[in-house]
């Protein structure tokens, strides 16, 4: 997560990328921007916006050697000589294009930016960003013409969102360079981390609670809801967070011995586990320190309601992991042939 209070563009290009699946070629530019100051003053929050809640970061990645991998070489040239921004920026491009091996891959205006005044982690460095702008959205131009306003229809950058975007930080740890990414179309998203970027989670506290996390979620849908119904689901998404928020540092054994009563949901619980490692090709530790950030922003993500099919819905509070097994109870109604919930309170809101 970055401030950009304090943030500048230093140096900033635009140039084309093309698709070699539908023939479009490539377009460099030769010189970089020279903003005015209400261009300038809309560009830099566009740009850095969205990494202001980005709690998870990369590391560069390559099977043999990570001085191949090529946005990892291009950034360090950069940092290192700041005279060849202009024909790295070109070579950066060129990569972006050679990994359009998918006709679902847009063309679009890549935007190579560095940065200074990025503040990360208390430390304040300079940053290399890359951006692709894939979407064009349509808005009116009114223009005056013989005394007279007229309106017509032009394309153009959204100013709310970028498509894909990355901030590499001049700023190293054991792992390499920080490395942060954004990505709001995901039909390709594997074309930009993997194949583009060939970046991974770093080893760290906000990389191992996100992926415990995500295994809880997806057990609480594929095993909990499908077993024991969306009741069940939950109340443990709910003890899940409840766990999260009063433990620094979470050990999978007491996570198990806290949250199931009986052996063979404890026993459900790790064989889902492993089934979850094998697919997403991962380990997760069996002891890690909890990143509160990560927790806070994946709470916001869970939906909690139970929806009827009578139209009705109920929602739970994810902050009180003891209220649905105490005031809500579950039946079935062997006149009407129905479920039922029913719901104990002692006054309404």
């Amino acid at each position: 997560m970055i401030s950009r209070k304090n943030a500048s563009i230093s140096k900033f290009i635009i140039h084309k990328v093309g698709n070699k699946f539908n023939d479009t070629k490539n377009a460099f530019s030769e010189k970089l921007v020279d903003f005015d100051e209400a261009s300038y003053d809309l560009m830099l929050p566009f740009l850095l916006r969205p990494f202001g809640s980005v709690v998870q970061s990369y590391r560069f990645n390559h099977h043999a050697n990570i001085t191949l991998n090529e946005i990892n070489s291009y950034s360090t040239q950069i940092f290192s000589d700041e005279e060849a921004f202009i024909d790295v920026s070109k070579h950066i491009v060129t990569h972006l294009f050679e990994q359009s091996t998918s006709s679902q891959i847009k063309t679009g205006d890549v935007l190579v930016v560095m940065f200074e005044g990025i503040e990360f982690n208390e430390i304040t460095t300079n940053a290399l960003g890359i951006f692709k702008i894939e979407s064009k959205v349509n808005f009116f131009q009114t223009y005056l013409e013989n005394n007279s306003y007229d309106v017509l229809v032009q394309k153009g950058i959204s100013s709310k969102k970028v498509d894909k975007g990355c901030l590499i930080l001049n700023q190293t740890d054991t792992e390499g360079n920080i490395v942060l990414s954004v990505d709001n179309n995901s039909y390709d998203a594997q074309y930009w981390i993997n194949q583009f970027l060939n970046i991974k989670y770093a080893d760290d506290a906000n990389n191992h609670t996100q992926q415990y996390i995500e295994l809880c979620k997806d057990f609480s849908t594929e095993i909990l809801k499908t077993t024991y119904g969306a009741q069940e689901q939950n109340t443990f998404l709910a003890k899940t967070i409840d766990f999260f928020k009063e433990n620094e540092i979470v050990n999978i054994e007491r996570f198990k011995d806290e949250l199931f009563e009986e052996d063979k949901h404890k026993n459900m619980f790790e064989d889902y586990k492993k089934t979850f490692e094998d697919e997403k090709n991962l380990v997760i530790r069996n002891q890690f320190d909890v990143a509160e950030s990560v927790v806070n922003k994946e709470k916001k993500k869970f939906k909690t309601d139970i929806k009827l099919d009578t139209n009705i819905q109920i929602k739970l509070d994810i902050d009180a992991p003891d209220a649905s097994a105490e005031y809500l109870e579950r039946g079935y109604d062997d006149e009407k042939k129905m479920h039922y919930y029913k719901v104990f309170f002692n006054v309404e809101n």
